[in-house]
């Protein structure tokens, strides 16, 4: 089954919030994702923190530290979703996050993108 979402998670050095970040992904309403975290050559134990989860929507890559940008664009060229998700390393998603941008994109064709209310 092919994944209707990618979420993508760039991290770099971001240990303090970033397994929390990881499970507010993983404990999401809306299941058809993955989640394509790339470790921007942390120094810290965010590496350690990406290996401690065995959950077959992840997809983890390590790279040399390259910056946010580039970060960003090897993600999306290793996104398979039809739909493109951001998610900070240090921010938490609500758990219906997902469902509600799916479903107003489903229901809302001629949008390209939506957000949501940030606290």
């Amino acid at each position: 089954m092919n994944n209707l979402v990618s979420v993508l998670l760039p991290v770099y050095n971001g240990s303090a919030y970033f397994e929390s970040a990881i499970k507010s992904i993983l404990s999401q309403t809306y299941n058809n994702f993955e989640l394509i975290i790339v470790n921007d050559g942390s120094s810290d134990d965010s590496a350690q923190i990406i290996r401690q989860f065995h959950d077959p929507r992840i997809r983890a890559y390590n790279q040399e530290n390259q910056g946010l940008a580039a970060t960003l664009n090897r993600a999306i060229h290793l996104a398979k979703g039809e739909y493109l998700a951001r998610q900070d390393q240090d921010d938490l998603s609500l758990p219906h996050r997902l469902e509600k941008q799916v479903e107003f994109l489903r229901i809302h064709p001629h949008c390209g993108m939506t957000g949501t209310w940030a606290e």
